[in-house]
């Protein structure tokens, strides 16, 4: 190994495979279901952890940010096993203490060169800026220049889920229980972004039908060069990629699809969809 090594944290979404043909190493969150504990990717995969969510039964999952120790040990194997410098794209600071861990482990290593991008967003926001990165650190890039790259692209991440229901966010305390319930009632499938770094409400259409073309209109107004699909376990999910490739007018062979795992899973719950975009 040499140049620049890509590290990302669990919360990108990226999955295994894709980490592993990008030559990009993912730091696991922790996800704990009452008193099982999981390392997000590790020891529970994303099809795993919709499983265990939808148990009869099932306690609330709460997720935890990685540890210095366990981003010390894995920028300590990247220099270690010839990495020149390493670069890790990681989850916004606002929506997780992940990043602030790698900070510290960073100033446990006094000399090394470690570059620390904030990418403002989460789930597949920070894994195709990612993927982004490890395009470029192959063609020989410095650390520095990467760094400098990739956080001129934060900007153009544009993240928007539809929620199947309102459930999840209030269970992780993100809205109360009487907004949850009016929502409920009123059969809100709300959509849902992030903007610097903080989750908002994009719009609040009332059925399936309308939510759908809603995201749909809020993407293509987007104008994306990069395009994947997000979703829990929501039914449809190659249609809808297929028809916003079309209005997007994005290669369908160059949309990905991915699961939501462990670490962001928990806060939009099963049914969600929707998809992230890197505007031009």
């Amino acid at each position: 190994m040499s140049g620049v090594a890509v590290v990302v944290d669990s919360a990108s979404d990226l999955s295994a495979e894709q980490a592993a043909a990008a030559g990009i190493t993912i730091v696991p969150l922790v996800v704990t279901f009452g008193e099982k504990e999981y390392q997000a990717g590790v020891d529970m995969s994303p099809e795993q952890f919709w499983v265990e969510l939808t148990a009869p039964g099932a306690p609330f999952p709460k997720t935890a940010a990685a540890a210095p120790g366990t981003f010390k040990e894995t920028f300590d194997r990247l220099l270690a096993n010839g990495a020149d410098e390493v670069l890790y794209v990681g989850v916004g600071s606002k929506l997780s203490a992940t990043l602030g861990s790698a900070k510290v482990a960073k100033g446990m290593l006094p000399g090394a060169k470690i570059h620390i991008i904030d990418t403002n967003t989460a789930s597949m926001g920070a894994g195709m800026l990612a993927l982004y990165a490890a395009e470029k650190a192959a063609s020989g890039m410095s650390g520095e220049q990467l760094a400098a790259d990739v956080q001129s692209r934060v900007g153009k991440v544009h993240l928007f889920v539809v929620l199947e229901t309102l459930e999840y966010l209030k269970r992780g305390g993100r809205i109360s229980p009487a907004r949850a319930a009016i929502g409920n009632v009123l059969s809100v499938k709300p959509i849902i972004t992030v903007e610097d770094g903080v989750v908002e409400t994009a719009d609040r259409p009332r059925t399936r039908g309308r939510a759908r073309e809603r995201l749909l209109e809020l993407l293509a107004a987007t104008k994306p060069q990069r395009v994947c699909v997000l979703h829990g376990q929501a039914g449809d999910i190659t249609d809808f990629a297929d028809e916003l490739a079309k209005i997007t007018k994005v290669p369908r062979d160059k949309v990905l699809i991915n699961l939501i795992g462990a670490s962001v899973g928990p806060h939009v719950g099963p049914g969600a969809y929707g998809a992230v975009v890197i505007s031009t």
